[in-house]
């Protein structure tokens, strides 16, 4: 990177958790450009296979691109195998990738989990292709607010509906106060019978439970 390059900015907001049955992944809707809210449907959060989520921070065009790169890693790793690609191998796969573009970089941070014979993983990676397992990780500029609502929400072997009301309470704090952040979001368990959205009307319901305007 040269002096007068600005330092990558990644508004946004993402988040994943192993959980006793299942792996929660959750992002929020909102594109920034500076201080313009671009568009409020961005999707953030992909199927890499059935049992493989990335959630994607950072530039859109390098995260698409990856997201199709790594899908299709994934499906011919199955064709010639005959059986599908395991967390860690899909996180070290995508960290090679990273790493090998020093050049050109992509200028992300993502998450990568899922749900294998193995159980639950949650891989942070970053633009130089560091790849970190972790029970829980948020990315992005709401990160922090994310955080503090993990902290103290996360628990050890919690099951993944609970998780999935905690990833919607550090999504809102996230969203109330980072600008980056908002528009709705995304969030998914994946667990042993594969890829699990939950739907806008089970979020509405949840949300009100917990009494989040």
């Amino acid at each position: 990177m040269t002096n007068d390059q600005e330092p990558m900015k990644t508004g946004t907001t993402t988040l994943g958790m192993v959980c006793k049955d299942g792996v929660v992944m959750g992002t929020e809707h909102r594109a920034t450009m500076g201080t313009l809210i671009a568009h409020t449907e961005t999707q953030k959060l992909f199927p890499i296979d059935e049992h493989i989520g990335l959630t994607t921070a950072g530039l859109v065009g390098d995260a698409q691109n990856l997201a199709r790169y790594i899908t299709a890693e994934a499906e011919l790793f199955k064709l010639k195998r005959d059986q599908s690609m395991t967390i860690k191998a899909a996180a070290t796969l995508t960290a090679n990738i990273l790493s090998g573009s020093r050049y050109y970089p992509y200028w992300v941070q993502l998450l990568l989990g899922g749900w294998d014979r193995e159980g639950g993983h949650i891989y942070s990676l970053d633009a130089a292709g560091g790849s970190i397992p972790d029970k829980y990780c948020a990315t992005g500029s709401g990160s922090p607010y994310a955080y503090g609502v993990l902290e103290d929400n996360f628990e050890e072997g919690m099951t993944s509906s609970k998780g999935v009301d905690v990833a919607i309470r550090a999504l809102n704090a996230a969203m109330k106060r980072d600008s980056a952040s908002g528009n709705g979001y995304d969030i998914v368990v994946i667990n042993d019978k594969g890829w699990n959205p939950v739907t806008q009307k089970e979020l509405e319901k949840r949300k009100e439970k917990l009494n989040i305007k």
